[in-house]
């Protein structure tokens, strides 16, 4: 596995940059140049001698009673770096059928060998041999080896194995234990390939279900099979095409009785181990949780269970906070069930009771709730960090993204205006929460806004995108998933209709927020148990698990998400985690394909208010690899100052030089590089329905970032920057600003700023120069409130990389700036 570094904390505004040369690596032809009589004896001979061992399988299977296919699978294997002309391996009037094709990447991101699976049919074993022999003594009538295309190319041929159909990571393969597995299977015209495929899983005692999804050439079905079962397959089935690993849906746990599901989570508590004194802590305010649950005993101690008000209690009367601190703890506890891996939880959990049992809170009090329940919180344990995870909000708010009272509120206590504690505060963005409007997918997404509170500017609000898309339940055959996977979940609600020119993008990011299904006709649109993410009950005696959806389970998992990363930085500040959890977003294939029609930067501002910025990775959010490598910049400095004869200017700002490895950058020439940059900060608010404009700005400050031209010099650049205080709504044109993804108009919304630039090396060789400068918000212009003087402080997280794995851009630079290569092996 590739080894994993940790992230690079700059401790300076400006660095020196040094540099490591590294040799381009050079392309290959198309196709190889062989000695055409001895590559064809050499392929002869495999062919021989796997129609000999073929021969003898077939009569040891027969002898013991096995069941033996009629025809066999091949798997032809390209030399280094070449394809194989894989239309003429195929030929259905013979019966000689691809089944598929795996082209594994190098280590250096480089073209590897092509894999070929293909079955030949009993009777047909010459095809390939007779094209070998024309290789080797024939011509075309331009003079070339006849088949030369189809042959000169192919380095090996051997018997396919189980690896020989697998398409998903190795590491999901079966092993001695079963798991369920899709297997697909490859239509004919002669006979029914399902009925045969049931009669041999019958024989081998495999379970199938059975539900079948019908593609093109192909069909989907689902078994539960173990490694050995899968050889078993192979050698008696003549339709397989492919095995992929299946994703688990909840319907599997949720139809178990209490007592399975208790085994179930007994035996996943005895991998579980946390932390004896936690610093990091998830706050979860809802409506209680109740840490009766055996996941959850260990992680909630019962001090840390509190209400705002005394009389409400600290139980969970109606599991949604229970069901929000399964995936909060566990992230995916699905997957933590049916692994067999040891779990290390790094964060405990808190919880602050906010909605009472019965009634409704006033609306105009929930700003001054959620402040009170913070304060509990910090009471109680003041050593930890708190991230602050809150799935309540107001879903009747037309404000278009302006602030509100509770909005505002967040704002305030996120950004330390009273006490100078900042604090990461994850809020959902809200939900398409009427039935009726699912089936008008995705618009009714469009048309639905995000609901208040989570407009906050210093809030992270979390969108829903999902991943599942695959139903089993018998009651809703012939339904289709409302979303293709990947896509953006039909109950998340988006900021399309707000004032896009004022306030912030949001939400910032989509975690996994489940799907819906549909009739057949399009006529009703459901929940669905496969569908929906599987969670901690509230009541365990009655039910340990439940299902969970929306984008309260999307906010749970970032919830989870930035404990991961606080955990593995524990002094980093919630500027910075926020940042990394965007700064490790990507948009999916199937959003871009949703939502960009053209793909400039008007259609990525769209995007960016419909999906945020993408899923998060934490992988990406905690590491860096020889390839990529990732700053972090904390720092802060004073944008204003009194002036000597009264009213207030600009005061400073800061450049940083990041220490490229300009020599190997140079050296990868044309090769597309990707820098990315993510600027975070927070903003202290003022609230008021008076226009937010000139002296009545929303925000305290904003901040913005520019880096310099692929011909602009350290000198030029910080004259452009430096030369007037711009005001809002007045950008200077970013002199560099071809390549970036969103732009400097698209971008600069809100508190968070992040963008990237695709580009070819050599341009980015001499982008090392990045400035982050104020523009003007209440500091400035309301000079008699006494904050004109204060100091901004910012998170800048700035990643490039390449995909050629064998560069090593991250040693040169930790040298350079003596940083300890801390490297952790997986």
């Amino acid at each position: 596995m590739a080894t994993k570094f940790r992230h690079i904390f700059l401790q300076n505004s400006e660095f020196i940059t040094r540099y490591v040369p590294r040799k381009r690596r050079m392309g290959k032809p198309s196709f190889r140049s062989r000695n055409r009589r001895s590559h064809s004896a050499q392929l002869r001979s495999r062919l021989d001698e796997i129609w000999v061992q073929t021969e003898d399988d077939s009569k040891q299977r027969q002898a013991i009673g096995l069941s033996v296919r009629t025809g066999t699978y091949l798997e032809f294997e390209s030399a280094d770096g070449f394809d194989l002309t894989i239309n003429s391996l195929e030929n259905r009037t013979q019966g000689i059928r691809l089944a598929n094709v795996r082209q594994p990447k190098k280590s250096d991101g480089s073209k590897g060998k092509t894999f070929a699976t293909v079955y030949v049919p009993s009777g047909k074993e010459n095809y390939f041999l007779k094209k070998i022999e024309d290789f080797a003594d024939k011509d075309t009538s331009k003079g070339n080896p006849r088949n030369n295309r189809l042959i000169t190319n192919i380095e090996d041929i051997r018997l396919a194995v189980i690896d020989s159909f697998w398409q998903d990571d190795p590491a999901l393969k079966p092993n001695t234990n079963s798991k369920w597995c899709e297997v697909w299977l490859r239509h004919s015209d002669d006979r029914d390939v399902l009925q045969l495929f049931g009669e041999v899983a019958e024989r081998l005692g495999i379970a199938v279900q059975q539900d079948v999804l019908e593609f093109p050439e192909r069909y989907v079905l689902l078994a539960l099979v173990d490694i050995a079962q899968l050889g078993e397959l192979v050698a008696a089935c003549d339709d397989i095409a492919e095995f992929r690993h299946a994703n688990q849906t909840v319907r599997f746990f949720l139809e178990l009785e209490n007592q399975d599901k208790t085994e179930w989570v007994t035996e996943l508590s005895g991998r579980v181990s946390s932390e004896d004194s936690p610093i990091v802590a998830v706050t979860i305010l809802d409506s209680g949780v109740n840490n009766g649950h055996l996941l959850l005993r260990p992680i909630l101690a019962d001090v840390d269970r509190q209400a705002v008000k005394h009389e409400w209690g600290t139980t969970d009367h109606n599991g949604h906070g229970t069901n929000m601190a399964g995936i909060a703890a566990f992230g995916d506890l699905q997957q933590a069930l049916m692994g067999t891996e040891a779990i290390h939880i790094p964060h405990c959990l808190e919880s602050v009771k906010i909605l009472p049992p019965q009634g409704n809170n006033d609306p105009s009090l929930y700003g001054a709730i959620t402040i009170q329940a913070v304060s509990l919180a910090e009471i109680q344990a003041p050593e930890r960090t708190h991230i602050l995870c809150m799935a309540v909000t107001a879903p009747e708010y037309y404000g278009r993204g302006r602030p509100s009272s509770w909005s505002a509120a967040i704002d305030q206590l996120t950004s330390g205006y009273d006490n100078d504690m900042r604090y990461l505060f994850i809020v959902a963005a809200g939900n398409v929460s009427d039935p009726n409007e699912w089936k008008n997918y995705p618009n009714s997404n469009l048309l639905t806004p995000v609901h208040d509170p989570a407009q906050a500017w210093n809030a992270v609000a979390v969108g829903a995108f999902t991943s599942k898309a695959y139903i089993t339940a018998p009651a809703l055959r012939g339904y289709f998933p409302t979303a293709q996977k990947d896509s953006l979940s039909p109950f998340s609600s988006t900021s399309l209709i707000w004032d896009t020119q004022k306030w912030a993008v949001k939400p910032d990011i989509v975690m996994e927020g489940g799907n819906t299904a549909t009739s057949p006709n399009g006529s009703f649109v459901a929940d669905c148990d496969d569908l929906s993410l599987l969670t901690t009950g509230h009541q365990p005696n009655q039910r340990q698990l439940d299902l969970f959806n929306m984008t309260s389970a999307a906010t749970a998992k970032a919830g989870w998400l930035a404990a991961q990363i606080q955990a593995a930085y524990p002094i980093a500040w919630p500027e910075t985690v926020r940042g990394l959890m965007v700064h490790s977003a990507e948009w999916t294939e199937a959003m871009k394909k949703e939502f960009l029609s053209n793909g400039n930067k008007t259609d990525y501002a769209k995007l960016l208010r419909i999906c945020g910025y993408g899923v998060p990775s934490l992988d990406r959010a905690i590491n860096c690899y020889r390839n990529s490598l990732t700053l972090i910049a904390e720092c802060s400095f004073q944008p204003f100052e009194k002036k000597p004869n009264g009213g207030i200017r600009m005061k400073e700002m800061h450049f940083h030089e990041l220490p490229w490895p300009k020599d190997i950058l140079l050296s990868l020439g044309e090769t597309s590089v990707t820098l990315r940059a993510t600027l975070s900060y927070f903003i202290e608010p003022s609230p008021g329905e008076v226009g937010w404009q000139d002296r009545y700005r929303y925000p305290s400050h904003t901040l913005r970032f520019d880096i310099n031209g692929p011909s602009e010099t350290r000198e030029e650049f910080r004259a452009r920057l430096n030369t007037d205080a711009r005001e809002d709504g007045q950008e200077y044109p970013s002199k560099g600003d071809s390549g970036w993804q969103i732009g400097v108009t698209g971008r600069h919304k809100g508190s968070l700023h992040s963008d990237r630039w695709v580009g070819t090396a050599a341009d980015l060789a001499t982008r090392n120069q990045i400035g982050v400068y104020p523009v003007g918000g209440w500091w400035k212009e309301r000079y008699w409130l006494g904050r004109s003087e204060r100091l901004a402080r910012y998170s800048l997280i700035v990643s490039i990389s390449t995909p050629i794995e064998s560069v090593d851009i991250y040693t040169p630079i930790a040298t350079i700036i003596n940083t300890p290569v801390t490297v952790e092996i997986s």
